[in-house]
């Protein structure tokens, strides 16, 4: 097997990976090899796995990818595939659990981290213990987003009567957030939602998307921070307990349709918060190691 002997399992709001270090470019894993590592029954169970690895060591990365991460600094990269094996350009909750992990294994110094990524170069900063946040917080710098038309498309769910608008936004990685229990919506509520089922987005977006549905709970106007419940369906995933460029995409979409920039998002892995300006989105909240796997066989 083209995987490393000793791997860790970790998670960040209950977005779970298979993660490992590859200091010297060795253990690139194949599909079926993260497919097997992310098999909750024969393997070990995640959303995704990630490898820890040099920019130049990542195959698929082209030369302009490799020198764009040296220039800022980034001597580590997210090296990220879906439990489906295949590869995806970015995972804010990932970048949290992969930097806590980088941190543990004395990867680097002082409070910040510079992570390469398919969608560019992300700095992290450790907060430590944040009340209402958990333990191991990391605000991420997400970079850049894009928005579409607000509710530009029908989202539909197969088997579930109802529908709602939806809007594209990128975030380095493909997303549509509907917003839930609302005027435009007849979905049943978030949480009643049925998201094994993969929803169904019109126009069809080549890519294909994650989806978010969204619940406003609460505007706090001395306090200018939105409240909010979110679930989602990954590409590649299904369901997920926590999705951070979702979360981010949320956050955007909330804004347009609030003008509140400061939201906290609770999902069914716990709470976090986003921050949005017209250039960018910052995400916030804890990652856990849970433990050290030694796989037999390989």
């Amino acid at each position: 097997m083209s995987i490393p002997q000793h791997v860790t399992k970790a998670h960040a709001t209950g977005n779970d990976f298979v993660v490992y270090l590859d200091s010297d470019g060795t253990f690139e894993p194949t599909e079926d090899e993260v497919r097997f590592l992310a098999d909750r029954h024969f393997g070990i169970g995640g959303d995704g796995l990630i490898r820890l690895a040099h920019p130049r060591d990542v195959s698929d990365l082209s030369a302009e990818q490799v020198a764009d991460c040296e220039s800022q600094g980034a001597e580590w990269f997210m090296d990220y595939r879906n439990a489906d094996g295949s590869l995806a350009e970015m995972c804010g909750n990932g970048t949290r659990a992969i930097t806590l992990f980088a941190q543990r294994h004395g990867l680097f110094d002082g409070d910040t981290f510079r992570l390469g990524t398919r969608a560019g170069v992300k700095t992290l900063t450790s907060l430590g213990d944040v009340p209402g946040l958990g333990r191991d917080v990391f605000r991420v710098e997400m970079g850049a987003w894009k928005r579409g038309e607000l509710d530009g498309y029908e989202v539909t769910i197969p088997g579930t009567d109802g529908s709602a608008r939806g809007t594209f936004v990128d975030m380095g990685n493909p997303h549509v957030v509907a917003v839930v229990e609302d005027a435009f919506s007849s979905l049943p509520n978030v949480e009643s939602l049925d998201l094994v089922t993969k929803p169904v987005v019109a126009p069809v977006i080549e890519s294909d998307q994650n989806v978010e549905f969204v619940r406003v709970d609460e505007i706090g106007e001395a306090t200018g921070v939105g409240e909010a419940t979110m679930r989602v369906n990954e590409r590649g995933c299904g369901e997920t307990l926590s999705c951070g460029t979702g979360l981010c995409a949320t956050a955007v979409t909330l804004r347009a349709k609030t003008d509140v920039d400061h939201w906290m998002i609770t999902v069914r892995g716990g709470t976090l918060r986003v921050d949005v300006t017209d250039t960018d989105v910052t995400l916030t909240g804890s990652a856990t190691l849970v433990g050290d796997i030694t796989l037999l066989g390989t």
